[in-house]
């Protein structure tokens, strides 16, 4: 595949970000036509000629070597993030690339000893996902967690489809601009890394097609590494959660993540947790009624107000 076009609007979006100033470069006392660093600064600061980064901007950027790329990137101020994304750009052009290995979401099953690792874990949700943002494999209480997730259509479930186009994700993502930048974020890493997968592929036409906030994040092309942090939910049987959340790598399974989230020990929301546990094992617990969780949480920690954001679908 192609991805110059990827490349060029890439490299386009990160210079207008930069400006004279922040590099130690003056402005200059006439209007500058372009938004940002000019390409001959970008050059400069990275050391090379004008034609050369021109030609890379345009997309030739296959044949660059490591320590170009350093160098625009320096130049261009880009974090980890950004750096890896340029670095996998480079790779995906180069004609002796090899696509990564990976395996379609639908034939892929844990193996026995994957599977036993996450139901070991108790006090939180424990899942895998790959990057295309599909549940893979969760011990029960992701199950509980992400029901809505698993309650839509097609499968495998993934969340960048509930983020998306699910009137229920507002409700619980209750800072759901930020969900949806993460989301969008991850995928493009993805598309850079792997930009061969057709199943990416769909999945991003598809969230373009149908969300017209999708498109406007997936224009700013922006990547990060998501690999810690804490997240505020609402969950619609036990009500708000605030977790930390740790990402790591399976080295044994590559594109794929094993993400665990966790409470604050004695905190409310490790109160909710375990009130969302016992709902997940009991045996009627698909069947019992919100409320009655409802009532144990207005007389155990209390229950926070219902999310008032708005629908994005």
């Amino acid at each position: 595949m192609d991805n110059r076009s990827e490349v060029r609007e890439y490299l386009i979006s990160r210079r207008a970000r930069v400006t004279p100033e922040q590099v130690g470069l003056p402005a200059g006392t006439t209007s500058r036509r372009v938004e940002g660093l000019r390409r001959s600064e970008v050059a400069a600061l990275a050391g090379v000629s004008v034609e050369y980064y021109t030609k890379i901007e345009r997309g030739a950027i296959g044949g660059a070597s490591p320590e170009i790329l350093d160098a625009i990137a320096k130049a261009l101020r880009l974090d980890d993030a950004e750096r890896a994304h340029l670095f996998d750009l480079a790779h995906a052009a180069s004609p002796v690339a090899r696509p990564p290995r990976r395996r379609s979401p639908k034939s892929w099953t844990p193996h026995s000893s994957l599977q036993w690792t996450l139901d070991a874990v108790t006090a939180g949700p424990a899942f895998v996902r790959n990057g295309r943002m599909d549940l893979l494999a969760a011990n029960p209480l992701a199950r509980a967690f992400y029901q809505d997730v698993y309650d839509m259509p097609g499968q495998p479930p993934n969340i960048a489809r509930f983020t998306f186009l699910d009137e229920r994700s507002p409700e619980f993502y209750p800072d759901w601009d930020m969900f949806a930048e993460v989301t969008v974020a991850i995928l493009r890493t993805e598309a850079g890394r792997d930009p061969h997968n057709k199943e990416l592929h769909d999945l991003i036409g598809e969230l373009s097609t149908r969300s017209d906030e999708f498109r406007r994040l997936w224009g700013s092309h922006d990547v990060r590494h998501h690999g810690t942090g804490v997240k505020t939910f609402h969950h619609s049987v036990v009500g708000e959660l605030t977790l930390a959340y740790e990402g790591m790598q399976l080295e044994a399974e590559p594109g794929l993540t094993l993400t665990i989230y966790t409470a604050e020990p004695g905190s409310a929301s490790a109160e909710r947790m375990q009130l969302l546990a016992s709902w997940a094992a009991s045996e009627e617990g698909a069947a019992t009624d919100a409320g009655e969780i409802s009532d144990s949480l207005n007389g155990a920690v209390g229950q926070p107000k219902p999310s008032t954001r708005r629908s994005t679908s």
